[in-house]
């Protein structure tokens, strides 16, 4: 039956050029609802039945059967055998975690990052990796009167910048070649667009524990950074030292990047992760 509905669903894409905008409509009609219906749950209300739920979400109970049903598949959703009733899955605990931990290492770097802000008069970056992007979680505007403006919220292809070489240095090569098997997303005028190039930007940066911008993601910009490991050893974020390429001279980027190294590994040891374990990794 499936393969009957793809297959016309092809037909008509094909026909007309186009994915069914009928169809398209119901099936993201068909995840808000599965979303809503996740968030029905409370610590009051952490058991519902199928009953309760179609009724606050105001839709058939067989249709609220059939969502409940894939939820659960997916272990986003339980049910307790002796009432039936449906409660959240642990596969949300372990998405929660990950969201726990980016706000962890946000909330832990803030000292050391303004510190670091205080040794070198630049800005001072925090980013993590969203897909194929990183994203700006903290940025501390240096006191120069020129100065790059925060990041905030900005997200970027993660192969061209210093903050995104550092996080994708954890990445096995298969996902890698992955990421960069179709085209490049909008790489920036200064950009390597070369996959065997940026490659082996990351094998660098991997061997050296640092990576540098230098005009890549953005004309007249300099970066260099390094990367934050969680206690299982795994990077959790990248930390960047930015500002004009005026003043980030060629020829500071080593020191630049021993201080950036530093304060890395200070984040990183109040996650536990330690000497020994980075010489065994």
């Amino acid at each position: 039956m499936m393969d009957k509905v793809v297959s016309a669903d092809r037909d008509e894409a094909s026909a007309t050029g186009t994915r069914p905008a009928r169809r398209q409509r119901t099936r993201l009609s068909s995840v808000t609802t599965a979303v809503r219906l996740l968030k029905l749950f409370s610590v009051q209300d952490s058991e519902l039945g199928i009953s309760e739920l179609a009724k606050r979400l105001n839709v058939a109970k067989s249709t609220v059967h059939r969502l409940a049903s894939a939820l659960l598949e997916e272990g986003l959703l339980e049910q307790n055998p002796e009432n039936n009733r449906y409660r959240l899955g642990v596969a949300l605990f372990g998405l929660g975690t990950l969201v726990r931990r980016r706000m962890e290492v946000v909330a832990e770097a803030k000292t050391f990052l303004t510190d670091l802000r205080a040794q070198t008069g630049e800005n001072v970056r925090l980013a993590i990796l969203n897909g194929t992007n990183v994203v700006y979680v903290n940025d501390f505007e240096g006191p120069h009167p020129v100065r790059l403006r925060s990041n905030i919220g900005l997200s970027k292809p993660a192969y061209c910048t210093a903050e995104g070489i550092a996080l994708l240095t954890d990445l096995p090569r298969e996902a890698i070649d992955e990421m960069l098997a179709g085209d490049l997303v909008s790489p920036p005028p200064g950009a390597e667009a070369d996959p065997a190039a940026i490659v082996a930007k990351i094998d660098e940066a991997r061997r050296l524990g640092y990576a540098i911008d230098d005009e890549e993601s953005e004309i007249g910009m300099a970066c260099v950074a390094a990367p934050v490991r969680g206690g299982d050893g795994r990077v959790v974020a990248g930390i960047g030292v930015a500002g004009p390429r005026t003043r980030l001279r060629k020829r500071m980027f080593p020191t630049l990047a021993a201080r950036v190294v530093a304060t890395a590994d200070q984040i990183s040891a109040r996650f536990g992760y330690g000497l020994d374990m980075r010489l065994e990794a």
